[in-house]
């Protein structure tokens, strides 16, 4: 089974896409290839991976008729007519989102072959509305991305993958957390707050979580380890506790370790941090980030607030005050804490991977050839 995953543009297209490539050559023995952009994490994060890799010239095109939107059309079609032999002879297609998938996405629809879309958000990118057209299937994480779809497709919420790691932390949280105690020189005996930023981090929330570590100043029962994105980490290296003790780190590569110790996170809302969050039942404020593509960040939290999994606290207006007495509130209530855990637990899919495999798989053996 031959099998072409297309895509990329941000470390949380990748990851899951990796995931779910694993499942397919471990529960199905198929063999994947990757198609993404030269200038995307993928091209580096793939090839480390073990998986072959071919990049595309690819460009983001914009709403508005101009020369970089014609530029763009016209890359997508050069390297649709780049990689239709590769995908004419795979068994399925799946397109991760992103640009960068718009090639593969077209030469599957000239090719013929079946096209299986990945959407992790509420709100659906402008690759994956067009490409839905000529979809054989689609993967949802949110049930709010159902409407934008066409109802002939057929849609399947497999929910987003995660990384086994990340997967295996509600059976294993108290040797992850005691690792993590050592990782990043937390203490036993404080609650611990988590923040997080997505992969390329979120200034205002950094800015609101010094903020915030100055209120907690003389809290010697609390601890804090902030993810700041790799741009910002020398910006904020000099928060300081007191009695409050706090860490921070440019990039997370432990997930697993951060996600079994955290009492209570506050993140963005993008869909892979939710993804992980809820997989190991993480009790979470969410923090959308105003300006994503679509307002899909707002939208994925209120689904998950909805579900009774996390709450959410709009940006706009949003003091470290403000935002200090929700964390407090919550580390203060272990019923509240306990309930958003099993909320979290039903909405999650932490075998996400293998669902999203089997679906390929499924649309792969029935059109082979």
């Amino acid at each position: 089974m031959n099998i072409v995953v297309a895509g990329g543009g941000t470390a949380g297209h990748v990851y899951p896409a990796l995931a779910m490539a694993d499942a397919l050559r471990e529960r199905h023995g198929a063999i994947v290839t990757f198609l993404g952009s030269a200038d995307g994490p993928e091209s580096v994060l793939v090839p480390a991976a073990g998986y072959p890799f071919t990049a595309l010239r690819v460009v983001s095109a914009q709403k508005r008729v101009s020369m970089r939107s014609l530029r763009a059309v016209g890359k997508t079609l050069r390297s649709a007519r780049r990689c239709r032999p590769l995908v004419a002879r795979a068994d399925a297609v799946v397109g991760i989102g992103g640009y960068a998938s718009a090639p593969a996405a077209l030469a599957a629809w000239r090719a013929r072959r079946p096209l299986v879309l990945v959407e992790p958000n509420s709100v659906p990118g402008a690759v994956n509305r067009l490409a839905a057209r000529w979809a054989t299937a689609i993967a949802v994480t949110f049930d709010a991305a159902r409407a934008s779809f066409p109802a002939r497709v057929r849609l399947e919420r497999t929910g987003n993958p995660i990384r086994p790691a990340i997967a295996l932390v509600p059976e294993r949280r108290a040797e992850l957390a005691k690792e993590a105690r050592t990782v990043f020189g937390l203490e036993e005996g404080r609650r611990t707050i988590l923040v997080l930023g997505g992969s390329q981090g979120a200034l205002r929330l950094n800015e609101l979580t010094r903020e915030v570590a100055a209120i907690f100043a003389d809290r010697g029962d609390l601890q804090l380890l902030l993810a700041t994105g790799p741009a910002h980490e020398g910006r904020f290296g000099d928060i300081h506790g007191g009695p409050l003790l706090a860490r921070v780190i440019g990039t997370i590569d432990r997930m697993e370790l951060a996600l079994a110790i955290a009492d209570v996170a506050v993140s963005r809302a993008g869909a892979g941090h939710i993804a992980e969050l809820t997989a190991c039942a993480v009790p979470m404020i969410l923090v959308p980030y105003p300006h994503a593509t679509g307002h899909h960040q707002e939208a994925n939290a209120r689904e998950v607030q909805r579900a009774g999994a996390a709450e959410v606290a709009t940006e706009r207006g949003l003091t470290a005050e403000a935002l200090a007495g929700r964390i407090v509130g919550l580390l203060e209530d272990d019923r509240r804490r306990g309930a958003m855990a099993e909320a979290a637990k039903r909405w999650a899919r932490p075998d996400a991977d293998a669902r999203l495999a089997d679906l390929v798989a499924e649309v792969a053996g029935g059109n082979r050839r």
